[in-house]
């Protein structure tokens, strides 16, 4: 869960699994809506690939990048129920919130 919060921490990568939602992108058009440069914008992306964020299509001499919307929704939900949040997934109700002290 690390590797993701490191990745979403970074306003360029959030930006870049904002314009995926839309659908599979190439890294050449991702990289020409940043003001950066194409090694900086191949770090970023390798900062998804490691978190699990994004996957990746190697299509003739382009590399295509897709969300991966499971890895995101996971590390939410996980985030949330370490505070407390959310539904019991195996019952499907609500989680019963602790009293505190």
């Amino acid at each position: 869960m690390t590797d993701i919060f490191k990745a979403l921490s970074d306003p360029t990568r959030r930006e870049v699994l904002r314009i995926l939602k839309s659908g599979p992108r190439s890294a050449g058009d991702l990289a020409e809506a940043f003001p950066v440069s194409k090694p900086t914008m191949s770090a970023h992306f390798s900062v998804l690939r490691t978190a699990g964020l994004v996957s990746t299509q190697k299509t003739g001499k382009s590399v295509i990048y897709h969300l991966n919307v499971s890895v995101l929704e996971e590390a939410l939900l996980g985030f949330a129920s370490a505070f407390g949040f959310g539904e019991n997934r195996a019952s499907g109700r609500p989680a019963k919130e602790k009293e505190l002290p």
